[in-house]
């Protein structure tokens, strides 16, 4: 008989001609729709209607800290347990899982930072009807009907939000399988469970082929031991058209409805050069959507890491400008509504309704419950230079020998699947890279850095350390009968690591240690793709569904898988320094709360312009969701860009928060000097650009590792009531005080940008052009144009001396940009630390206020308790929107006062101080008079 091998082998040809055609697509009969998903196709059968669900009013108990009440299904006379919470933050929390389960349900460990704290729930009344429930906040309360069962969150008199109002709640009750119980002792076991266990109604009965215990896709088989496990629940929100979120989809940043198609799916995929504009799942599930108009924001957070698909509908969709005008002018009281519906495979009901009332407050809820996004690295927020793959040592100091020869700064040179031996992570090739301490001092030596890719799948070889390591620890997977799980990835045969034990987790990181990982440095970082998981040979390419994790099935967990490997690296980056470094580490899959651990990108796109164009609403769906460090594939990861298409991406990807170029084994190479000297200034001037904003990069990143808050928003965070806004996603806003609208269309003489803002006046940041807000400005642009505004009334800190990394740089001066607005005070801030460790946390920083008010720009301590010193300067201020002084003149904290020189150009009313030569940390006052 053929080994596994041998019978594989043929798959790994295919997958790799596959890979390697410059010109296949995705194959979508590889994944599945809702029809083809037994679960999804059985919920998503059931209409809206009266819900079967009653709540058991009798059954309620009421704590200080929650609600809990039975329900029951009349159907079939399955209990269920609704526990209710009020949290902290005004967030309600509520959970449904079985009342006596056969056995227990998954609930996702390790996502949540804490368990969250409540507050005291009170009774303001009850009937035999429903009971009514005090928020707390501004009138809120919660109103539970009991028949059919619902819930609606009210403030005063407006609904903001409704759950099972369509009644489409279904939760598919664990149950023995009929046609298994021939012999008396399951018989026996039945009747102990009959009083728990559900009727088996005939029309289950009849739906048991409906893939409830078994289901088949393609040549894959999947054996449901556990039976139907579904669960769902609708949520209304009336007054609401806009919703987000729910990333990963190469989709418009505003959701669309999917009456007409497939919801939006939500299962970690590999799906190399994905198809855009449709809900198919990607690398990455994050359940949390958001939901705002002009008067609130409000968020759900679904969690659950089964498959889960997310239908949305809407009243108002499909009706034209005009048919929304005749329903005006004709008095038509239909208030515009947002239904969702989301749907999971099996675990329970989880979810965590924030209920704002501002975008910033959703996504302070959402931290407080999974995690701000972490301090990254200062050097990871450079440019990062990476292909499949850089041939060997030599082919490395190559290309960072061309950096330097074209005066164009990076800070990561990346290394893919060919520098191991074999595909096995964790070493080196012996012969292409056969002393890597050497290429990384080299590399070091320049102030530059490395990243190494390290995937989850685990050559089998029984000549391979790690692969002995975890198998003799028993480590690994198990398939359903239980043995270790195998699939075909890169190395061939591949076990998969339980990244979902603690013990196994502990393992992976200690093997990051210098002492373990041979050849590794304290400037090589780590990159963990293939996570979610990829299995060439598996159904979807993924792994098989009743793979098992200890007590749980893979169906429990898969979302989770590539969290938990991020997880792991990411802590062995922290351990091998002694917890001193922070650590940097990407990852293609992805959770909710996986902005803990690092970056993600959005995967294997193509050299296309829509590719190009899509980058933007990924990333801006991404950070509502608390994953602000994010970006795209330079240049697209398959094919071949024009000279064109790759120059507007260099443009693009240097105002995204993750800047990595990044091409296909089979592609030809794209340094950037590659395309003649034109096209390599164009480049240049990109990625300088990035460079001199580093210091408003870095200190936006503080902001969102404090707050929760995206670091690349849409517009309409900021501008929360203009319906404008709401469904932009050409352009975006860095922080508060940057707009950003790309050139993404190819041949393009201009772009026509929103500039948002009745009273804010906005500042080309290239030529100091003063433009008013609340308008659609036309730019003309030619090949070297990147459109970006400083919004008046901010100050944003920029280094202008550019070097050959951010290193470098550390010491340079600051010169300040302060935008006016003759509406309101001027303000930015400046924060510095060391760059690279966790002593911020020890409060060495400095972090300052600048403010611009009354003719005087002073700079004062927002952490006097902070100690850090520097020697950076400011060597310059340049005022926008200005007028001409008499005199400039310094006062510091010591009560010297000096003059400063200065420039004014007349044309532009722009006014530049010159070497006023303060130290950055100081107090200072310079007053114009």
């Amino acid at each position: 008989m053929a080994t596994f091998s041998e019978r594989m082998a043929p798959v790994l040809i295919l997958w790799l001609a596959v890979c390697l055609s410059g010109t296949w697509a995705v194959d979508k009969g590889n994944f599945k729709t809702c029809d083809q998903s037994a679960f999804c196709k059985r919920q998503r059968a059931l209409k809206p209607g009266e819900s079967p669900y009653r709540a058991l009013l009798e059954t309620m108990e009421l704590t200080n800290t929650r609600l809990t009440l039975q329900l029951i299904n009349d159907n079939n006379k399955v209990r269920l347990l609704l526990e209710l919470y009020r949290l902290q933050g005004n967030i309600t929390r509520v959970k449904i899982n079985e009342l006596k389960p056969l056995k227990p349900r998954y609930e996702v460990p390790d996502v949540l930072v804490r368990e969250p704290p409540t507050e005291p729930l009170s009774l303001l009344s009850q009937d035999e009807n429903g009971v009514v429930l005090a928020l707390g906040a501004e009138s809120q309360r919660v109103i539970v009907s009991a028949r059919p069962f619902r819930l609606d969150i009210m403030e005063g008199r407006d609904v903001l939000m409704s759950l099972n109002s369509r009644g489409l709640l279904a939760f598919e009750h664990l149950r023995m399988r009929k046609d298994t119980q021939a012999d008396p002792e399951a018989e026996k076991k039945d009747e102990a469970d009959s009083a728990n266990q559900a009727e088996t109604t005939k029309e289950e009965e009849e739906k048991a082929e409906d893939g409830m215990w078994e289901e088949t896709f393609k040549s894959h088989s999947d054996s449901k031991p556990n039976g139907p496990s579904a669960v769902s629940l609708d949520f209304s929100l009336p007054g609401v058209e806009h919703v987000y979120g729910i990333p990963e989809h190469a989709d418009t940043l505003r959701l669309k409805t999917t009456d007409n198609g497939d919801p939006y799916r939500l299962y970690n995929l590999d799906v190399f050069q994905y198809e855009l504009y449709n809900p198919m799942a990607l690398y990455g599930a994050v359940p949390v959507m958001l939901a705002h108009n002009a008067k609130r924001t409000t968020g759900i957070f679904w969690l659950n890491a089964a498959e889960t698909w997310v239908d949305i509908s809407s009243n108002t969709a499909g009706k034209t400008v005009f048919g929304k005008m005749l329903d005006y002018v004709q008095g038509s009281s239909e208030t515009p509504q947002t239904d969702v519906r989301w749907i999971s495979e099996s675990g329970i009901i989880d979810v965590f309704i924030m209920l704002g009332p501002t975008p910033k407050d959703v996504f302070s809820q959402y931290a407080s419950l999974t995690g701000t996004q972490s301090f990254p690295p200062l050097a990871s927020l450079g440019y990062h230079q990476c292909r499949w793959n850089y041939n060997d040592q030599e082919d490395v100091q190559a290309v960072d020998a061309g950096f330097d020869e074209h005066d164009i700064p990076y800070d990561f040179i990346w290394l893919d699947i060919e520098h191991t031996d074999g595909k096995r992570y964790f070493t080196w090739d012996p012969h292409k890279f056969a002393t890597p301490k050497e290429m990384l001092q080299g590399i070091m030596d320049k102030k530059r850095k490395m990243v190494a890719i390290v995937d989850p799948h685990i050559k089998v070889d029984s000549n391979y350390k790690i692969h002995n390591e975890i198998r003799s620890r028993g480590f690994y997977i198990k398939n359903k009968d239980g043995g270790d799980y195998e699939g075909w990835c890169w190395p061939g045969s591949a076990g998969y690591p339980d990244f979902t034990r603690a013990d196994m987790r502990a393992w992976w990181a200690s093997m990051f240690s210098y002492d373990q990982y041979e050849g590794s440095m304290e400037n090589l970082y780590t990159w963990n793709d293939m996570n979610e998981p990829s299995v060439f040979n598996g159904p979807e390419v993924t792994m098989h569904k009743d793979a098992v994790h200890g007590a749980w099935e893979h169906r429990d967990v898969h979302n989770l898988y590539g969290f938990y490997v991020q997880m792991a690296t990411t802590e062995g980056l922290i351990q091998r320094s002694g917890g001193v470094e922070r650590p940097f580490v990407l990852t293609r899959a992805f959770f909710a709360g996986s902005q803990r651990y690092g970056a993600v990108w959005t995967g294997d796109n193509a050299a296309e312009w829509d590719h190009l164009k899509i980058s933007i609403p990924m990333c801006l769906s991404l950070g509502l969701v608390g994953i602000s460090f994010c970006g795209a594939d330079v240049g697209g990861f398959f094919k071949s860009p024009s000279t064109e298409l790759l120059v507007r991406w260099y443009q693009t990807g240097a105002y995204q928060p993750f800047f990595r170029a990044h091409a296909h084994l089979d592609t030809p190479r794209r340094e950037p000097w590659l395309f003649g000297p034109e096209n390599t200034a164009l480049i240049r001037e990109a990625v300088r650009q990035r460079y001199t904003f580093l210091p408003y990069w870095y200190q936006q990143f503080y902001h969102t590792y404090r707050s929760g808050e995206p670091v690349m928003r849409p517009l309409w965070v900021e501008y929360p009531q203009d319906p404008a806004t709401f469904a932009l996603d050409d352009e975006f806003l860095i922080g508060q005080d940057l707009l950003v609208h790309p050139v993404t269309e190819e041949g393009a003489r201009g772009v026509t940008a929103y500039l948002p803002g009745k009273d804010e006046v906005w500042y080309d940041v290239h030529t100091f052009q003063k433009h008013n807000g609340a308008q659609n400005l036309y730019i003309p642009v030619t090949m070297s144009s990147i459109p970006v505004f400083q919004r008046g009334g901010s100050i944003i800190p920029r280094k202008l001396r550019v070097r050959r990394s951010s290193t470098c740089m550390e010491h340079d001066p600051y010169t300040l940009y302060v935008a006016l607005n003759p509406k309101r005070t001027a303000e930015g801030e400046l924060y510095i630390d060391d760059g690279h460790t966790f002593n911020y946390e020890k409060k060495e920083f400095i972090h300052r206020k600048l403010s611009f008010i009354n003719n005087s720009l002073t700079s004062i301590n927002l952490a006097p308790d902070a100690q850090f010193t520097t020697r950076s300067w400011i060597e310059r201020v340049v005022i926008l929107g200005a007028s001409k002084p008499s005199k400039v003149t310094l006062k510091t904290a010591d009560g010297q006062e000096s003059l400063i020189e200065f420039d004014f150009d007349a044309s532009m009313s722009v006014l530049t101080l010159r070497k006023p030569s303060m130290n950055v940390g100081d107090d200072w006052t310079v007053v114009l008079q």
